[in-house]
């Protein structure tokens, strides 16, 4: 025998107040002769003894009352694993649902989805649930929603319930699932707990974290019994994986070309596929793969030509397969009508200039041929106060010595009204003075902290190169294309040593030392880099490489693109950022099936911004700062981490569970044989109330019985007395 409730058994000490009251009752009264009460004595005597006696039965059914109102409070428990104790208590069960609802769970094999089968697994454990037993249903995904918690079993409320429920878009967060059962567990009212866990079993989830996730649910296991239904199916699926901008600007009447990645997940070749390029929903370019073997991927570009100023959808598409959702992939870009470029340039030495670097390396193309997509206006430093930086969507900071407060204000408004700044040190830049004037209200202007010129030639007294490990960032990564010769070219010589604030990103770094070279942070909606090394060959040779154009080309479509351009997956965060404070206190964001949903305006270090916590569609969603403004597209993409929908076999699913306690039930076995025998336990605390209730009316009745027999005695003794 057990107890669910333990702690409660203290309260069999409460079978000492019956017993306390029993003594002081029995308290021999002062005896007072009384010549008339002689003829009393023989009788009182006999009926004396019958009192005691029914005082000490009432005595005991009142422990035994206390005794089982302690055993109510704790719950008892019958284990028996042959099912006996069911014939003297209660087995109560209390059941846990856990389906997997992330988008692999869409892939059909042309008949039926992994989901339906899963919904029919489920179907198949219900049966063995009695109606008033505790149920709980969750759905498992980057979000565990609980769809019913706790809920006393109707089975026709449950079928309704099941069948308005689908596969999301969200990929699964299995380190979270032990701990959101646990804790689902623990508020089942019932002697037993069951969890039931019926998944794809996908490979990348249940292996990759094979023992981490071991120990999480031996301790599960702990809490309940755990079954794992496994719903596998085919492993063959196509899926975009990649979608980026690689060259081109976002301008009216330019074309941009798009780099689309498509990864073939099954076990054989896939030949013929199609890929389409479509802005607005209107295809205009279409590529075609021969082959892609299996495990495979293949990289094509797409040629999207831009005609209309504005915010413009674009999309990439493969024909279809099992798995349809992850068939897409989309971004948004504003084309501009022009692309504008300011270059201050701060040297004012002969020779030193930076105009011809800059402007150079901002329309260099291959072949020799100018670039007309930038226009390009190079100005001394000294004539930027009376510059108006409106007409500019980026402006280059060379050399410049210093820039007063107002000047760094003005850049601050600049930047975080969606516009980029690329700054680059040099022979005249005075550390101080920028170190204390680019700092507005606690929100820097550059991403880090100048600290003093330092060398940064090797022992041999020759410029480092930079560093091959280059991270996955839009402008950086457009330097993995170049061979390891062609980026050993660039070499440096001198360097600022700086310290780089918390928000900070380290793009490029120099070879040896890991050195920041190049910086970036975001302020506002716009962007900044920083460089610490110059755009001209007196610090370094890279102005003259191949590399300065590209980094620089790359950068100024990169801060030509807004925040929200960026796509976004199912599952994170959606933001609107403000350029000032904004009239409204609240945001609305509009999902892609049209719901509208509103969200406060939150302010930090006078940045504004509203935050959509959870993107649960695809497609496109539109940010307005209010219901008047106008919308903001953003992208949402799924997950394509999701896309491998390979199962684990018989045999892996047996290693990744073996010595957890989980019970693997897979198709077509019978889930009957599994439950008979772990299910043992029944609860008899209502038996145990049943006769305490019986207890107490018998001694109830007793009690009464006894005073009306003394009364009746008494009357009679008076009687024969007054005779």
């Amino acid at each position: 025998m057990s107890f669910m409730a333990p702690l409660f058994l203290l309260g069999a000490l409460g079978i000492a107040l019956p017993v306390i009251a029993h003594i002081l009752n029995n308290n021999k009264p002062q005896v007072t002769e009384w010549a008339a009460m002689q003829f009393l004595n023989n009788t009182l005597r006999v009926k004396s003894k019958e009192i005691r006696l029914r005082d000490i039965l009432l005595l005991i059914l009142r422990c035994l009352a206390v005794l089982l109102l302690v055993l109510v409070a704790a719950q008892p428990l019958l284990n028996d694993a042959t099912g006996k104790a069911a014939a003297v208590g209660e087995a109560r069960t209390g059941v846990i649902v856990a389906l997997d609802a992330s988008f692999s769970m869409r892939h059909s094999d042309g008949s039926k989805s992994r989901f339906d089968r899963a919904v029919q697994r489920v179907e198949t454990v219900m049966e063995q649930v009695g109606p008033g037993n505790p149920v709980t249903l969750v759905m498992l995904a980057t979000e565990h929603k609980v769809i019913l918690r706790n809920r006393i079993y109707d089975p026709e409320r449950f079928s309704a319930i099941l069948a308005e429920q689908e596969a999301t878009p969200e990929a699964l967060d299995i380190d979270s699932i032990p701990r959101q059962l646990k804790e689902l567990v623990d508020e089942l009212d019932a002697p037993q707990k069951e969890i039931y866990l019926i998944s794809d079993a996908q490979k990348q989830d249940w292996e990759l974290g094979a023992e981490r996730l071991r120990h999480a649910l031996v301790d599960l296991g702990k809490s309940a019994s755990v079954f794992m239904l496994p719903v596998t199916g085919e492993q063959d699926n196509l899926t975009i994986t990649g979608f980026e901008l690689v060259s081109g600007v976002l301008r009216k009447g330019s074309t941009a070309r798009y780099s689309v990645t498509v990864h073939n997940y099954g076990r054989v070749p896939v030949d013929g596929v199609k890929v389409s390029g479509q802005i607005n929903n209107i295809t205009v370019d279409s590529k075609v793969i021969p082959t892609i073997a299996p495990g495979a991927a293949t990289t094509i570009s797409l040629f999207i030509p831009f005609q209309n100023p504005g915010p413009a959808r674009i999309a990439a598409k493969i024909s279809g397969d099992g798995l349809e959702i992850d068939n897409v992939r989309r971004t948004v870009a504003i084309i501009r009508d022009k692309v504008s470029v300011l270059s201050v340039e701060g040297s004012a030495k002969k020779g030193t200039t930076f105009k011809g670097f800059i402007a150079s390396a901002l329309k260099a193309r291959d072949g020799g041929v100018a670039e007309k997509e930038f226009s390009v206006t190079s100005i001394p430093w000294v004539a930027l106060p009376a510059q108006d930086l409106s007409a500019f969507d980026v402006v280059i900071l060379a050399d410049v010595p210093t820039i007063t407060e107002d000047q760094t204000k003005r850049f601050d408004a600049f930047v975080r009204e969606g516009n980029g700044l690329i700054w680059f040190p040099g022979e005249s830049t005075k550390s101080e003075a920028w170190n204390e004037r680019s700092v507005q209200e606690g929100s820097p202007l550059l991403p880090a902290v100048i600290e003093e010129q330092v060398s940064a030639a090797d022992a041999l007294g020759v410029g480092r190169p930079l560093n091959p490990t280059i991270p996955e960032h839009s402008v950086s990564a457009s330097l993995l294309s170049l061979s390891e010769d062609l980026l050993s070219e660039a070499r440096f010589l001198k360097r600022l040593r700086v310290d780089p604030h918390p928000a900070a990103t380290t793009l490029l770094t120099l070879a040896g030392s890991g050195s920041p070279l190049l910086l970036e942070h975001s302020l506002g909606r716009g962007q900044v880099f920083m460089f610490t090394s110059t755009a001209e060959p007196t610090w370094n040779t890279m102005a003259i490489t191949p590399i300065f154009p590209m980094l620089l080309q790359q950068m100024v479509t990169y801060l030509t693109a807004r925040e929200f351009e960026k796509p976004r997956v199912v599952g994170s965060s959606l933001s609107l950022s403000y350029v000032r404070q904004p009239d409204a206190a609240e945001a609305v964001f509009e999902t892609p099936s049209g719901e509208s949903i509103t969200v406060p305006v939150h302010e930090h270090r006078n940045q504004y911004r509203a935050l959509l916590g959870h993107a649960k569609e695809v497609g496109y969603y539109k940010a307005r700062g209010s219901l008047q403004s106008a919308p903001v597209p953003i992208a949402v993409n799924v997950d394509t981490r999701e896309s491998n929908v390979t199962s684990l076999s018989v045999e892996a699913q047996q290693r990744v569970f073996a010595n957890t306690g989980i019970q693997l039930v897979q198709p077509g076995e019978a889930l009957v044989a599994y439950l008979e025998e772990s299910r043992g336990i029944s609860s008899f605390w209502h038996l145990c109330a049943m006769i305490c209730v019986g207890i107490l009316l018998m001694e109830s009745l007793l009690a009464c019985r006894v005073p009306k027999r003394q009364t009746r005695q008494s009357a009679a003794s008076s009687t024969r007395l007054e005779a």
